[in-house]
Parts: structure tokens; sequence; C-alpha cells
């Protein structure tokens, strides 16, 4: 049951990852391009990638997706704050080591959404 408790985790986290990271493609990307003067540049983006027109026009189905995957990879860290880590001093050190890298995809993935949503939801209102 533990493995299959770390392996939800895990697919959890990196679906979490991945969602919180095409909100910047969606949103965020675009908008950058755009404030820089690239337009030409995000033309030709589109023009060879263009699924990204299509997690633009899906974009509320993109957040509500990456939103419930951050907040569920959220409560598995807060549940598993304080799971231990092996007895073995190399083990018990690489376990703190990757639960530091683990926090850091955490909040890089929480910062990637973040920006996703100003750019599309907060930005456009503000103009």
């Amino acid at each position: 049951m533990h493995a299959e408790k770390r392996t939800a985790s895990g697919l959890v986290s990196t679906l979490a990852l991945f969602g919180s990271f095409s909100t910047l493609f969606c949103c965020a990307l675009p908008a950058l391009f755009v404030a820089l003067g690239a337009g030409a540049a995000l033309g030709g983006i589109v023009s060879n990638v263009p699924q990204l027109i299509w997690l633009s026009e899906h974009k509320v189905g993109l957040f509500v997706f990456a939103g419930t995957m951050l907040t569920l990879s959220s409560i598995m860290r807060y549940l598993n704050r304080n799971a231990p880590c092996p007895a073995d001093p190399a083990k018990a050190k690489a376990c703190a080591r990757l639960r530091r890298i683990s926090f850091g995809v955490f909040c890089f993935s929480v910062v990637m959404y973040a920006t996703g949503f100003f750019f599309a939801f907060v930005a456009p209102r503000l103009l």
C-alpha cells in the first residue's frame, strides 16, 4: 500500500507540473512575446505548433485541471510531511535531498500557474 501511495503522489505531482507548465504556453508566453514586440515570432510558433491555439481555446478547463492537480499535490505533500526516511545514512541523505528538490519543483509549479493565471484572466481585465 505504501508504494501505491508514493506512485499516486508522484503521478499527481507530475500532472501538476505539466498542467501548470501548459498554462504558460497557453497564456503567459504569448503575452510576453507580444509585449516584447515579437508578434511575428509568436505567429511562426503558432503556425508550427497549432496545439497552442487549442490550449488557448480551452484555457478555463486547463486552469481548472492544473489548479486541481496543484491542490491535490499540496494535500499529498502536507499528509506526507512527516513520512520517515530510511535508516541508512546514505539513503536518508538522498531522501532529504529529494524532498528539497520536490519542494522546489512544487513552488516552481505554483509560480508558473500564478503567472499563467495572471496573463489569462487578470491582465486582460486591467486593459
